[in-house]
């Protein structure tokens, strides 16, 4: 096997040189080109026979205090096809995220650079899975998404409902006929069916069943 050609995309540039000359130490690994800024990396990407330039590149997510490296990691994987590892001295989680969303394959911590060697190549023989780390912050970050759609659903629906039509789902979901809801609340049978009719334009639920069980399962009662 030729040796794994590499790209190192580092701000930090004695950070740079260390490991550089850490990873020209593996004989099955050769550091092919290095930056220390975005219009470096994106330069050599716009010109000639760039694409088996790389097999793999180590990109900083954090380029001049911006996390810019996420957007180079994408621009990098369309130009060359090569696995991007990102490399961050924190575990931020949204970052994280964000990077596996521009085609990166793993993230590294840069305190535990003795792990990049046998990262780098697989990599490059295409079996590196996401460590451990990384998919716990995934599925961290997939909660909190989670969270916010929930939370956003909620906030949705009760902006659109008026206090009224959630009393009156309330009561449908516990089993309330509309005769018996227009007694308890003193209305017609009439103004009943219209409310109804109206949450149902509104949420776009089949029925009022339906609706009243969407409410409920978004904590409105």
């Amino acid at each position: 096997m030729s040796n794994v050609k590499v790209w190192i995309v580092e701000d930090d540039k004695d950070w740079l040189r260390g490991l550089r000359a850490y990873l020209g130490t593996h004989k099955d690994i050769e550091v092919t080109y290095t930056a220390d800024n975005p219009n470096d990396v994106r330069q050599t990407l716009s010109g000639e026979s760039i694409t088996d330039a790389a097999d793999v590149v180590l990109m900083d997510i954090m380029l001049d205090g911006v996390p810019v490296g996420i957007t180079l990691a994408e621009e990098v994987t369309m130009a060359t096809g090569a696995r991007v590892i990102m490399l961050t001295s924190m575990e931020e989680k949204e970052l994280i995220f964000r990077s596996f969303q521009a085609g990166a394959i793993d993230y590294q911590i840069k305190s535990e650079y003795e792990s990049l060697p046998a990262a780098i190549l697989a990599a490059a023989r295409r079996e590196a899975p996401i460590s451990s780390l990384a998919a716990e912050q995934m599925r961290e970050e997939f909660r909190r998404l989670k969270r916010m759609e929930r939370e956003f659903e909620v906030k949705k629906m009760q902006d659109l409902i008026t206090p009224s039509e959630l009393e009156l789902l309330k009561l449908i979901d516990k089993g309330y006929t509309q005769t018996e809801i227009a007694n308890r609340l003193v209305v017609s049978i009439r103004t009943v069916k219209n409310h109804i009719n109206h949450i149902l334009k509104k949420l776009g639920s089949k029925g009022s069943k339906e609706a009243a069980e969407e409410a409920k399962d978004k904590g409105l009662f």
